[in-house]
C-alpha cells in the first residue's frame, strides 16, 4: 500500500480591510457614459433603449446555458470576423450570461457580472472587446488591459484572445507576468506594442512605472478577472489601484467572478461608472447545473488506497484531483505515475515556465490526470474535464466552488467527489450545503457513467 502523504495544512491569509479606492461617484461629470457611445451603438438604439430602465438596478436571472430565447451569436450583430471565429469553435447558442451582458458590454457600458464558473465569462469581455477594438487607430498604444490575480489565468486569457481574433490579423496581444525574464518581455514591448495587454497586477505595475515601458494612457478597456480575488488581497488591490490611475477616466470597466460577496461588490462600483450589473442566480444558487457532487467520509491513511479505486472505477475524459500543499501533491502524482496512471501535477514551488508547459500538456489532452494545488482552481478552463476530487477539501465554499467548477463547464455533465477526514472537512461541506442550498449525499457503490459522461 503507498505511503501515507504529507497532511500539512496550508494558512490561509484573512481578507484586508478596504483602503482609500478611486471613486468616480464623488466628481462623476453626467456626460461621462455618452462620451463613450460608439458609432455602433446607433444601429442598436432600440435594443439599448428596452433596457435602458433596467440599468440602475442589479438584473438578476436564473443560470442556465442557453437564454429563454435560445440566443445565437449572430443576434448580437458582431462583426463578420469574430462570427468566424466562433464558428470554428464549435460554439452556437450564447449562454445565459452571454445574453445578459454581451449586448450590454458591446455598447461600451460598464459591467459587473457574477455568474457560475463554465458559462463563458471570459468570451463576454473577449469579444466585447474585440468588436469596439481599432487597431488601425490605436497603432503604437496599448488600448485594453486586463487583470488576473494567477499566472496561469493570465496565459489563459490570453490564449482566449488569439482564438477569437483568428481572423482579426492586426490585433495584436501581449501576456506579461512574473517568473518570466524582464528582459524578454522589455524588448517584446520596444519592438511592437501589444493593443491588449493581460497580464498580473505586481508585473504590469513593474513595467508601467519602475520600468517606464508601458504606456497606459490610451487604455480604452479595463477587465479584472477573478475580480473578488484580486480586489480582496491587500497588496495586489493597491497594484490593481496605481495601474487604473494611469489609464484615461473615460475607459469602458469590466468585473467579472463566480463568487461576488458585498463587500466586494461596494470595492468594485468604486472604479465603474454606473455599472449593468448581472447576478446569474446570485449566491445562494452558485452551484453548477448537471454537475453530480457526493463526499466520502474515510480516514486520512485511506485516502490513497480509495483514490486508486476511484480511478480504476470511473469513466473520465480528465480528471483533476485537489490537494492542499505542494509536498502532497509530489507524493500523489509520484504514486499515481508509479501505478501506471497518466498523471502530471502543477503546483507554486515549480518554475513558472514549467507550470505553463504542464498545463498546455493538460489542455492538449497530453495527460488525462492532473495533481494540483488551488493554483489551478479558479478560473482556468480545460474543456474535457468532466471529473474533480477533493483529496483534501478546500478551506471555505467559496474555493470549493471553484474547485469543482473545472468540472462540468458550460452546459456539460460533470461529477464531483470530495473526501472528509476530519471535523474541518464536515464543517466546510455543511458550510456548501448551506450556503449554496445544495443536498451532497454521500457516495454511492456505484454510479451510471452516463450521468456525468457527455455523450
Amino acid at each position: 500500500m503507498p505511503a501515507k502523504a504529507n497532511t500539512s495544512v496550508a494558512s490561509h491569509a484573512e481578507v484586508p480591510p478596504e483602503e482609500e479606492l478611486v471613486d468616480y461617484e464623488e466628481d462623476q461629470e453626467e456626460n461621462a457614459l455618452a462620451e463613450e457611445t460608439n458609432d455602433a451603438a446607433a444601429d442598436q438604439v432600440a435594443d439599448a433603449e428596452s433596457t435602458e430602465g433596467q440599468q440602475a438596478e442589479p438584473q438578476l436571472a436564473k443560470g442556465t446555458y442557453a437564454s429563454l430565447h435560445s440566443a445565437n451569436f449572430r443576434d448580437f450583430l458582431l462583426r463578420s470576423e469574430l462570427l468566424r471565429a466562433i464558428e470554428d469553435c464549435g460554439f452556437e447558442s450564447a449562454s445565459e450570461v452571454q445574453v445578459q451582458a454581451l449586448p450590454q458590454a458591446v455598447l461600451g457600458t460598464d459591467v459587473l457580472v457574477q455568474a457560475k464558473s463554465g458559462l463563458g465569462k471570459t468570451a463576454v469581455f473577449v469579444l466585447a472587446i474585440l468588436q469596439q477594438l481599432e487597431p488601425e487607430k490605436s497603432e503604437n498604444s496599448v488600448s485594453a488591459v486586463i487583470l488576473a490575480h494567477t499566472r496561469e489565468l493570465a496565459y489563459q486569457i490570453k490564449n482566449e484572445f488569439v482564438r477569437f481574433s483568428k481572423y482579426l490579423p492586426d490585433v495584436r496581444c501581449g501576456v506579461f507576468y512574473g517568473g518570466e525574464p524582464i528582459k524578454q518581455q522589455l524588448e517584446q514591448l520596444a519592438s511592437s506594442v501589444p493593443h491588449i495587454v493581460v497580464g498580473t497586477p505586481g508585473r504590469l505595475l513593474d513595467l508601467a512605472v519602475k520600468r517606464k515601458a508601458l504606456d497606459l494612457s490610451k487604455v480604452r478597456f479595463f477587465v479584472i478577472d477573478e475580480c473578488d480575488k484580486v480586489l480582496e488581497m491587500l497588496d495586489m488591490r493597491a497594484d490593481v489601484q496605481e495601474i487604473f490611475k494611469m489609464t484615461p477616466r473615460n475607459k469602458q470597466v469590466m468585473m467579472f467572478s463566480a463568487t461576488l460577496p458585498p463587500e466586494t461588490r461596494s470595492i468594485a462600483r468604486k472604479f465603474m461608472h454606473n455599472p449593468h450589473e448581472i447576478f446569474i442566480d446570485d449566491e445562494s444558487k452558485l452551484t453548477l447545473h448537471g454537475l453530480l457532487q457526493y463526499y466520502l467520509k474515510l480516514e486520512e491513511t485511506e485516502k490513497n488506497r480509495k483514490l486508486n479505486d476511484l480511478l480504476d472505477a470511473l469513466e473520465f475524459n480528465q480528471l483533476v484531483i485537489f490537494v492542499r500543499s505542494v509536498q502532497r501533491a509530489k507524493f500523489i502524482n509520484q504514486m499515481l505515475k508509479e501505478s501506471n496512471f497518466p498523471s502530471i501535477t502543477i503546483h507554486s514551488a515549480m518554475p513558472q515556465e514549467e507550470r505553463i508547459k504542464r498545463y498546455r500538456a493538460f489542455k492538449d489532452f497530453e495527460a488525462r490526470i492532473l495533481v494540483s494545488t488551488d493554483l489551478f482552481g479558479r478560473g482556468v478552463d480545460v474543456e474535457r474535464v468532466n471529473v474533480v476530487i477533493n483529496y483534501d477539501m478546500p478551506a471555505d465554499s467559496d474555493q470549493y466552488l471553484h474547485r469543482v467548477g473545472r468540472a462540468g463547464r458550460f452546459g456539460t455533465k460533470g461529477l464531483a467527489i470530495s473526501f472528509i477526514s476530519s471535523e474541518e472537512d464536515s464543517a466546510v461541506l455543511e458550510a456548501v450545503q448551506n450556503r449554496f442550498v445544495v443536498n451532497i449525499p454521500e457516495l454511492p457503490e456505484s454510479i451510471d457513467p452516463s450521468a456525468y459522461m457527455t455523450a
